[in-house]
C-alpha cells in the first residue's frame, strides 16, 4: 500500500472559501478514485490561505485485474442484432459464451499501474473545481481561485509526471512567507511534509489554527481580568487568514463605548476581523482581540497600536453617523423622513419601490396580527417603521445592523417598547440556528416581512430553480415555518397568500391605478369604481378574502386623481395595460405553487426534526393549509403507530382499502350512505352500529383536534370489520346488497380521511 500527497500552491484563497474547498477536493478526488476501482483507507484534505492539500493513505501501487460481463442478444435473435453486439465489444463470436440462450461477453481487462491514472485525475479535478469565484491569470487558460504557484504532487514517495499549462510538478513545497526560510521545501511524504511546514512557522490543519486561536485569545482575555466573545464563524475566517496565528490583545478608547454595542462588535468583526471582549460583568470592555500572522520581536506592541489607531477612525464613524442618526431636534420626525426616502429606492422593477413594499408589509400585519393575539394597530405601526432604518446613516455604513438599529432609534424616539422590539427582531429568525421572535407583534411582522418576500417573487413568476434561490425564497419559507409552529398560529396557507393579493391595494393612488381583468375576475363589473362606489369595491375586498381572484393584475399609470382607483374592465380591450407599471399573476396560480413550496419545505422539516417519511407523506396527501394541523396530525399517527391499535388502525383500512379497490377497477364506486337492509346477516348489522356510532366519536374528535382519540375509535372497528368480511361475501350476486357492503367498507375508509391517506403508511 502507498502513500498519495497533493499539494495545489497559490495566492492566498478568500478564508471563506477554504474549508468549502477542503470539503470539495475530498469529494471529488475520491469520486475520481473510486470510479477508477481504487480503493484507499484513509483520505484527508488541508487547507490554508495559500494552499490546498490531500493526503491519501492505503493506495494500492496497481489496479487489480478485472473480467467485466456484457450481456447480449438472445441466441434467437436476428443476425443483425448480433453483429451490432460484437461491435460494441469488439470481439468475435468465437469468443462469446452461451448461457441460459443468452450470449455474454467476458473482457478481460488488465491491471494498471495507478501513479498512470493519476495524473488525469488530477487533471480533471483542477480543470473542473467548483470554486464560488475563480479567475484566469496570465496566459493560462484555466480558472482557479487566485494564481497556482507550484504543485506537489507524490505517490510512494516519487514525483508523478504532471504538467498544466508551464507549472510542472515537483517535490517542493514552500513554508510561512515572513517567518519560513524562504527556501523551497524538499518534501517525500506527509510526515516530512508536516514536518517541513511546521519547521517554517506553517499550522497546516485548519481545525489546529482555529483551537490555538481560540485558547490563546482566551488566555490573553483572562490575563487582563475580562472575558472573550466567542464568535464561530469569525474563528473559522481568521483561522483561514493566518497561517501562524498568534492573538494579541489590543485596547480602544473607552468613550467609545457609548454606542451601542452591536456597532462595535460589527465594526470589528466586518471591517478588521477583531473578535470583541467583554468585562466580568457582562458589557462591552474596550479591548479586543486580533490574531497576527507574526510573531514580532516587541511581542506585538506596534501590531496593537497599528490596530487600534484603524480602529479608533471606524468607530469615529459610528460615533457620528449615531448622532447624525440621533438628532434632538426631532427624533420621531427621522423615521418620517427615512420613510420619504425609501420612496426614491426600488426594492425590484417588478415590485415597486422599498416604501410600497412597507405598506404592504403593513397591510399583511394588520391582517395577520389577530392570529398571533397582536393588537393589528400597534402591528401594523410597527411593519410601517421597520424598514425606516435602511435610509438611515448607520445601516448604510453597516448593513449588517437594519433591525437592530431601527429597535434602538424606536427606543430613542420614545415608541411603545412593542414596537421598537418588533422592528429590532423583524428580521428574524435569518438561519436555522438564529432564533424566532417571541413577543407577539414581532412575530405578526416578522411573518409579513417574509411572506411579501416569499409570495411577491411567485406574483412576478420569480421562483427557486434547481440550486438557484438568488432572493433566498427558501430561507424565508422556513422562517414563516418556524414562527408558525413555535406561535401556534392557525391560519390556513391560502390565506396568508390572499391576505398578501388584499395588500395589493396599497398601489391604487393619485397617478396609479389597480386594474382587474373582468373576463376572469368573479366580482361585479363595472368601468372604473373608486373607493365611494361602495358595491363594487366591497365586491373587490370580498373576493380577495375569499380567495376567488382568478385574474392577473395590473397596476397603470392613469391621470384620474382619487384617493384610491380601482378599474374593472376587460383587460385586452385596455391600451393603458400595455404600458403597465407593475404586472402579478393571479392569486388562483400563485396561492397553489405557495403552498406546495411551502409544504415542501416542511416535510424536509419535519424528516430533518426524526418524523417518519411515511406518516408525514400521508398526512400531507390531504393538501391541508393548516400547519399548525398537519403537525398534530403527524404526532397523533406517530404515538398511536408505536402501539398495537396501530396495527389494528392499519389493517382495518388495508383490507377495505384493498376491496374497494378492486372493484373500483369494474366501474365507479356507489356513493351514498350505507343502510341497515332487512335480513342482513348479524355482522353486517352489528358492524354498521358501530360504524355510526364511531362516527359520531371521530367528528368529536376532530372537531377538538383530539386526533389520537379520534384514531383510537378506528382502530377499534377492526374486530368488527374483520368478523363482516370473514362472514359475508361482499361481492354479492344482488345488486344493491353488493352497492351497501361496498358503502360500508367506503365508511370505514372514509374515516381517517380527514386525518391522513393511511395507504401511504408501511
Amino acid at each position: 500500500m502507498a502513500q498519495l500527497l497533493i499539494e495545489l500552491f497559490s495566492e492566498e484563497i478568500p478564508a471563506r472559501m477554504q474549508l468549502g474547498a477542503a470539503r470539495d477536493f475530498e469529494r471529488l478526488f475520491g469520486a475520481k478514485l473510486a470510479a477508477a476501482g481504487l480503493s484507499f483507507e484513509s483520505l484527508k484534505a488541508y487547507v490554508g490561505p495559500r494552499r490546498l492539500a490531500l493526503v491519501v493513505d492505503g493506495l494500492p501501487k496497481e489496479t487489480a485485474a478485472v473480467t467485466e460481463e456484457v450481456k447480449g442478444p438472445k441466441e434467437s435473435a436476428p443476425p443483425q442484432a448480433m453483429e451490432g453486439f460484437l461491435r460494441k465489444v469488439g470481439l468475435t463470436q468465437d469468443k462469446l459464451v452461451l448461457e441460459n440462450g443468452v450470449w455474454l461477453a467476458r473482457i478481460e481487462k488488465p491491471g494498471v499501474k495507478t501513479a498512470d491514472v493519476l495524473g488525469d485525475m488530477l487533471r480533471e479535478v483542477i480543470l473542473n473545481f467548483p470554486w464560488p469565484k475563480s479567475m484566469r491569470s496570465g496566459t493560462s487558460t484555466f480558472r482557479w481561485v487566485r494564481p497556482l504557484k507550484r504543485i506537489l504532487f507524490l505517490f510512494d514517495g516519487e514525483v508523478i509526471p504532471f504538467e498544466l499549462e508551464g507549472l510542472t510538478a515537483g517535490n517542493l513545497t514552500e513554508g510561512h512567507r515572513f517567518l519560513g526560510s524562504g527556501q523551497a521545501l524538499l518534501v517525500s511524504d506527509f510526515a516530512s511534509y508536516h514536518k517541513a511546514l511546521t519547521g517554517n512557522s506553517v499550522i497546516l490543519d485548519h481545525a489546529e489554527r482555529q483551537k490555538i486561536i481560540l485558547e490563546q485569545a482566551k488566555a490573553v482575555c483572562a490575563e487582563a481580568g475580562c472575558e472573550l466573545i466567542e464568535d464561530q464563524g469569525l474563528l473559522e475566517e481568521v483561522a483561514g487568514l493566518n497561517e501562524f496565528p498568534v492573538p494579541l490583545l489590543g485596547d480602544m478608547d473607552p468613550a467609545f463605548l457609548t454606542l451601542p454595542p452591536e456597532v462595535i462588535k460589527t465594526s470589528m468583526r466586518t471591517h478588521q476581523k477583531y473578535f470583541a471582549v467583554r468585562d466580568k460583568g457582562g458589557k462591552m470592555a474596550a479591548k479586543f482581540v486580533i490574531t497576527s500572522n507574526m510573531k514580532a520581536i516587541d511581542g506585538g506592541a506596534e501590531i496593537k497600536r497599528g490596530n487600534a489607531k484603524v480602529l479608533s477612525a471606524r468607530l469615529s464613524d459610528g460615533v457620528f453617523f449615531w448622532k447624525e442618526d440621533n438628532r434632538p431636534e426631532g427624533k420621531r420626525a427621522n423615521f418620517d423622513q427615512w420613510l420619504t426616502k425609501l420612496n426614491g429606492v426600488t426594492f425590484h422593477a417588478k415590485l415597486g419601490t422599498l416604501l410600497q413594499r412597507v405598506a404592504r408589509i403593513e397591510a399583511l400585519a394588520r391582517d395577520i396580527a389577530p392570529f398571533v393575539h397582536a393588537d393589528p394597530a400597534i402591528a401594523g405601526e410597527a411593519a410601517r417603521l421597520a424598514k425606516a432604518d435602511l435610509a438611515s446613516y448607520m445601516v448604510g455604513e453597516f448593513p449588517e445592523l437594519q433591525g437592530v438599529m431601527g429597535g434602538y432609534y424606536a427606543d430613542a424616539a420614545g415608541l411603545k417598547p412593542e414596537i421598537a422590539n418588533a422592528i429590532r427582531e423583524h428580521y428574524k429568525p435569518q438561519g436555522p440556528s438564529d432564533s424566532v421572535p417571541e413577543a407577539a407583534v414581532s412575530a405578526a411582522v416578522a411573518l409579513a416581512d417574509k411572506i411579501d418576500t416569499l409570495i411577491g417573487f411567485f406574483a412576478i413568476d420569480e421562483k427557486p430553480t434547481g440550486s438557484k434561490d438568488p432572493f433566498a425564497l427558501r430561507r424565508s419559507a422556513l422562517g414563516i415555518l418556524r414562527i408558525l409552529r413555535q406561535h401556534n398560529v392557525r391560519v390556513s396557507l391560502n390565506e396568508l397568500a390572499g391576505f398578501w393579493y388584499k395588500s395589493l391595494l396599497i398601489y391604487a393612488g393619485p397617478g396609479r391605478a389597480v386594474y382587474v381583468d373582468t373576463d376572469n375576475w368573479r366580482g361585479s363589473a363595472g368601468p372604473r369604481v373608486a373607493e365611494g362606489d361602495g358595491e363594487i369595491f366591497d365586491n373587490y375586498l370580498r373576493d380577495f378574502k375569499q380567495g376567488l381572484l382568478e385574474s392577473p393584475i395590473w397596476v397603470i399609470p392613469t391621470d384620474r386623481d382619487y384617493d384610491l382607483d380601482i378599474m374593472y374592465e376587460h383587460v385586452p380591450n385596455v391600451p393603458e395595460v400595455e404600458n403597465a407599471l407593475l404586472a402579478f399573476r393571479s392569486y388562483t396560480s400563485v396561492a397553489p405553487e405557495f403552498e406546495d413550496f411551502m409544504a415542501d419545505r416542511l416535510k424536509v422539516q419535519l424528516k430533518d426534526e426524526g418524523h417518519r417519511f411515511d406518516i408525514i407523506e400521508a398526512v400531507f396527501a390531504l393538501k391541508d393549509g393548516d400547519i399548525v394541523r398537519q403537525t398534530l396530525r403527524i404526532a397523533a399517527l406517530e404515538m398511536i403507530l408505536k402501539t398495537p391499535q396501530g396495527d389494528d388502525l392499519l389493517a382495518t383500512h388495508k383490507r377495505a382499502a384493498n376491496i374497494l379497490a378492486a372493484e373500483a377497477k369494474k366501474g365507479d364506486l356507489p356513493s351514498a350512505e350505507p343502510q341497515a337492509l332487512s335480513g342482513a346477516p348479524a355482522v353486517e348489522t352489528a358492524l354498521l352500529t358501530q360504524l355510526n356510532t364511531a362516527k359520531r366519536a371521530v367528528e368529536a374528535g376532530l372537531a377538538g383536534e383530539k386526533y389520537i382519540d379520534a384514531l383510537h375509535h378506528i382502530a377499534a372497528l377492526r374486530q368488527g370489520v374483520d368478523a363482516f368480511l370473514d362472514g359475508v361475501l361482499v361481492n354479492a350476486d344482488d345488486a344493491a346488497i353488493r352497492a351497501n357492503r361496498l358503502l360500508i367498507l367506503k365508511a370505514v375508509c372514509d374515516l381517517s380521511g380527514e386525518i391522513a391517506d393511511l395507504s401511504k403508511i408501511a
